[in-house]
């Protein structure tokens, strides 16, 4: 991996299969761990999106800002699979920037009736 303070385009999820959020930064391991401690308020703090499954860094900013533009007005299926080319096993990568594991906070529901556990 190059230098994290370049240009970069991501990919987060919720989950496997979950939420998706793209972005752009020109610091992807501060943005990351942002998105990972709530730090706005926003789409991602709202849907449990933080895990990091899938960037490509650019040489500018414009060159990465183009590409933003053009992953976010695909099919989600395209972004799974763009996702899953590079990481099929949706590994967290923001551990390989030296970021701790993310605990899940998804609800998933129990089909006896209890209440909901935590995953």
């Amino acid at each position: 991996m190059r230098d994290v303070f370049q240009p970069a385009v991501y990919i987060l999820a919720s989950h496997k299969n979950g939420t998706l959020y793209t972005g752009v930064t020109s610091d992807l391991l501060t943005r990351v761990w942002k998105h990972r401690a709530d730090y706005h308020r926003g789409f991602t703090r709202t849907y449990g999106v933080k895990r990091l499954l899938w960037f490509e860094q650019h040489e500018t900013m414009e060159a990465a800002i183009r590409r933003e533009k053009q992953i976010k007005i695909w099919l989600r299926a395209w972004k799974v699979r763009l996702i899953e080319e590079a990481n099929p096993g949706w590994r967290d990568l923001a551990l390989d920037l030296g970021l701790e594991p993310e605990v899940s906070t998804r609800v998933v529901s129990s089909p006896d009736g209890l209440p909901p556990s935590r995953e």
